[in-house]
């Protein structure tokens, strides 16, 4: 196990690539193997949750190959056999799920353990069931999910409960395989939704609505091989201009799709954070107000999140570090899950001035002095706030459980370090 040591105290300044988007090359590697033909995924991070999603799909018989120097995974579906997922590949990442899809439409089965992932509050597969059963498949959840089909999917009209991210995902890679028209309404519509339908629609499905929140699926009766370029993640990205912000620092970040930070741009304005675009390059300048802007009639904004294009709830962990050291008073409410909040109380003991008024709202009022502190990374998100705050912090910080870091964000320490970071990583 290791650990990573800061030294806070230093602004970031400097320029960092985005990394390939995590929530998007998850999906499209189970969607590659509907086909027998060989799908070349580019821009491939390499992060935990990547080496876990491809271990899965090779002990399911199909051909990896990875390139980590050339950011390039390949991957064939023609060895495809086994129909049970590896339980400890179950339990380390919740996008093992998605393999349901591909396994039923495919061999007729799949069965799994129940999905494992960050502990961030209840995360419901009602809309992956629903889906699944809507297009001919037979479902059942209990110590194992199971799946099961005995004939050809066939396309259904679907309209989901709640806008799943992951329940989007499953229905499309099942829709893409199924016999006829699919919809799919009340879907999600993240860029990594929009990554893995132009992925299948690549690989000869017809899809028609990418980006809204409704899809219309003409599944093909062969699908295809193809080569493909993962997005950039607007998460690491945004992560590494809160942590800027917060550092008082000044950064540019490289290789971004600029309509992913329309919302993006307008909660760090109202923190009193300017971003500016140029091309395909997003920054902090230098020179920031950092003043918390009021609302119009005097009273401290509310900062909340919701499904796409709305502010990310992975944003929302380094948005509060980051008010932490500006000037004002904020309200977070994090409204899609209940327990992504109960890092602050970590921040709390680091100094912050914040009140956690219950497991979905956090006031915050800044600039609060941190000091350095000894601390386990709860989980992906909580873990880059808390690596935040750290930078921040006068004196040394410790950080433990870097691993669940490392399953969403590459070379955190390089990465952080090229941008002026005291940081190391060292064997615990």
């Amino acid at each position: 196990m290791s650990v990573l040591r800061i030294q806070g105290g230093r602004p970031l300044t400097g320029t960092v690539a985005a990394a390939g988007n995590k929530n998007a090359v998850l999906p499209m590697i189970a969607a590659a193997l509907l086909t027998d033909e060989p799908v070349t995924l580019d821009n491939v991070p390499d992060i935990g949750d990547v080496g876990h999603m491809l271990e899965i799909a090779a002990a399911l018989g199909a051909g990896v190959e990875r390139d980590l120097a050339a950011r390039r995974v390949v991957l064939r579906g023609a060895g495809l056999r086994e129909t049970v997922l590896p339980p400890r590949l179950c339990e380390e990442l919740r996008a093992g799920v998605l393999f349901a899809a591909p396994l039923v439409a495919r061999l007729g089965r799949a069965e799994m353990r129940p999905p494992g992932g960050d502990v961030i509050g209840r995360r419901r597969l009602d809309a992956h069931f629903l889906g699944l059963e809507a297009l001919g498949v037979r479902c059942q959840a209990e110590e194992r999910f199971t799946f099961h089909a005995d004939r050809p999917l066939r396309g259904a009209d679907i309209f989901l409960p709640e806008a799943s991210v992951t329940g989007t995902e499953q229905i499309l890679i099942a829709a893409a395989a199924a016999e006829g028209e699919t919809w799919i309404r009340n879907c999600a519509s993240e860029p990594h939704v929009q990554d893995l339908a132009r992925l299948l629609a690549a690989m000869g499905a017809q899809i028609d609505g990418i980006g809204s929140n409704a899809l219309h699926v003409v599944g093909a009766r062969t699908l295809r091989g193809t080569t493909q370029r993962v997005s950039s993640d607007y998460t690491e990205a945004g992560s590494f201009l809160a942590l800027a912000a917060a550092t008082g620092g000044s950064i540019t970040v490289s290789d971004v799709a600029p309509e992913h930070y329309r919302m993006v741009r307008h909660v760090f304005d109202r923190l009193g954070i300017r971003l500016e675009l140029s091309g395909d390059r997003i920054s902090v300048p230098a020179g920031q107000d950092r003043r918390i802007r009021p609302d119009a009639r005097g009273g401290f904004p509310v900062i909340d999140d919701g499904p796409w294009p709305s502010f990310p709830s992975d944003l929302m962990s380094v948005a509060i570090v980051m008010a932490t050291q500006l000037e004002g008073t904020v309200l977070f409410f994090e409204k899609m899950y209940e327990s992504r909040m109960y890092f602050v109380d970590r921040l709390i003991a680091m100094g912050a001035n914040a009140v956690i008024c219950d497991p979905h709202r956090v006031v915050v009022t800044g600039p609060a002095r941190l000091h350095g502190i000894q601390i386990n990374s709860p989980d992906i998100r909580a873990g880059i706030a808390l690596l935040g705050g750290a930078l921040c912090a006068r004196g040394q910080s410790t950080i433990r459980n870097v691993v669940l870091i490392d399953r969403g964000y590459e070379g955190i320490e390089g990465k952080l370090r090229a941008l002026g970071a005291d940081i190391v990583r060292e064997n615990a």
